[in-house]
């Protein structure tokens, strides 16, 4: 893809009925955007970046954040920042398909995915 461009996110999106899928849309040392896509009833796992912040955007569907200790609503237009070694994490509790932007500040090294 060449960039600047127009991007319309879900043209990207890559589902799996295996795990969560995953897209990248753009990437530098500086930044990665990315696409998380969920099937019905997945989940990527409480997990925390050291070094880097990340940003969550719900495209489509529905579902819950995971945090430490807490389960917050997620829908269409809602985002969530995890700051640095905040866990963190996704499940889809829709019966339909699950969406979501990601973007880590700085982009992650390719030994750290």
């Amino acid at each position: 893809m060449t960039h600047p461009s127009v991007i319309r996110p879900a043209d990207h999106a890559s589902y799996s009925a295996e795990k969560m899928g995953k897209a990248t849309i753009f990437e530098s040392p500086r930044i990665l955007v990315g696409l998380n896509a969920f099937e019905p009833r997945q989940e990527h796992a409480l997990h925390a970046h050291a070094g880097q912040d990340k940003v969550y955007h719900v495209l489509e569907g529905e579902g819950v954040f995971l945090l430490e200790g807490r389960e917050l609503a997620m829908t269409p237009g809602d985002l969530l920042v995890a700051p640095e070694g905040v866990p963190h994490g996704v499940r889809n509790t829709g019966d339909s398909r699950l969406l979501v932007l990601a973007i880590l500040a700085p982009a992650p090294t390719r030994k750290s995915r």
